[in-house]
């Protein structure tokens, strides 16, 4: 193109963007800025929108920098995309001031607040946000708020407030969208109401892969095994195809229902056949799976042929470990142990299950010398805890 302005430039940004590049958008940004072409609102949306999906919090302050700077710092386009972004970063403070700045709002800056409140484990933040807005009476509620807010009950295992959400859904029409079913199969699942997930699901007119992996998943949690192959089955019967979420469901509905034969025989058709490589966490499930029935070697044997780092791998050997210990394993409930230790993740609830098994072993001057090392060093397990819901508190 021989002249360039700034929609040209700030399209083929959002091209990138669009395509998963974006870093190949923020590039684009600095050839733009050696021009005259000046952004506007758009072109800092998309950029700020490629800093949200890197989670890049360096490169998204010096864009809202730059939004101060052009004078659009009470734009309602720019403004719910730094909302949004800060939320991904982890950063709900300054969400809620940018936020809060807003000289007009509308269904998507709400929304996007929502979701940073849901996304950083605050809920009830999320919820009280949620009705502030059905109280303003602004605007209508759209699916993607709503799915926020459903998705937001469910880890609260609020079940009153997403009967209540359900009945907007219903309301305004939502109800066939496979976003909101979904969020609806997941809420219902969490809430202990299996039966309302596999009536949403059942009223979904064409399910796709994510309705149905909800319902694999949540069949799996309530230990119904052969309803999560059947729903799984069901899928490749319709040529959905599964993905990686889908396999975690399947496998971890074998693993608490015994079928170990058939979830072995999964995780070696993943890729061959369905075109889904298996990670971290299908070996995870698998691991559990053999531990649970007593075939302690061949997990042990499967976690030091996978190569995991981080999470993942404190995950993987933390499942072993509880394995080990429950089986008596105290050799292999050892090494899991270091090795998590090692990694500098879990150190807390690695000592505990190691000191739960050599007194399960009768070890107790091993036992005694760990409880002895996690005092010296400071170790400290917070204690699990429980709750429940009374009059919509939780």
């Amino acid at each position: 193109m021989p002249q360039r302005n700034v929609v040209s430039w700030t399209s083929l940004m959002a091209g990138y963007v669009g395509q998963g590049q974006p870093n190949l958008a923020l590039c684009l940004f600095r050839h733009m800025q050696g021009t005259f072409v000046l952004p506007n609102e758009f072109t800092f949306a998309t950029l700020i929108n490629a800093c949200s999906i890197l989670v890049n919090l360096e490169i998204g302050r010096r864009l809202h920098a730059l939004v101060e700077v052009s004078g659009l710092q009470s734009n309602l386009v720019a403004c719910s995309s730094l909302v949004d972004m800060y939320g991904k970063c982890n950063q709900v403070g300054e969400a809620r001031r940018i936020f809060d700045s807003m000289c007009t709002r509308n269904v998507v800056s709400w929304t996007s607040m929502i979701t940073t409140y849901c996304q950083n484990a605050q809920g009830h933040s999320a919820l009280q946000l949620f009705k502030e807005f059905n109280h303003s009476g602004l605007d209508r509620q759209n699916h993607f708020m709503l799915s926020s807010a459903i998705t937001t009950c469910a880890s609260l295992g609020s079940l009153g407030a997403g009967k209540i959400t359900h009945g907007v859904v219903i309301r305004l029409g939502h109800d066939a969208s496979d976003v909101i079913a979904s969020a609806l199969v997941d809420m219902y699942a969490k809430c202990g109401c299996f039966n309302y997930s596999s009536k949403v699901f059942r009223r979904i007119p064409i399910p796709s892969v994510i309705p149905y992996t909800s319902m694999i998943v949540g069949a799996a949690k309530y230990g119904l095994g052969i309803l999560s192959l059947q729903l799984f089955q069901e899928m490749v019967v319709r040529r959905i195809k599964p993905n990686d979420v889908t396999f975690v469901g399947v496998l971890h509905a074998c693993s608490h229902s015994g079928l170990v034969d058939k979830g072995l025989e999964l995780l070696h058709s993943m890729n061959g056949k369905y075109g889904v490589s298996p990670d971290a966490k299908h070996y995870t499930c698998v691991a559990d799976m053999l531990g649970r029935v007593g075939r302690i070697e061949e997990a042990y044997e499967l976690a030091k042929s996978v190569r995991v780092e981080g999470d993942e791998y404190a995950m993987l050997w933390g499942t072993i470990l509880s394995a080990s210990r429950l089986y008596g394993r105290v050799d292999i409930a050892l090494e899991a142990s270091n090795r998590i230790i090692e990694s500098n993740q879990e150190v807390a609830g690695a000592y505990v299950t190691l000191f739960n098994a050599y007194a399960l072993a009768g070890d107790w001057e091993n036992a005694h010398n760990l409880r002895s090392d996690m005092k010296h060093t400071g170790v400290y397990k917070e204690p699990g805890s429980s709750w429940i819901e009374i009059k919509e508190s939780t």
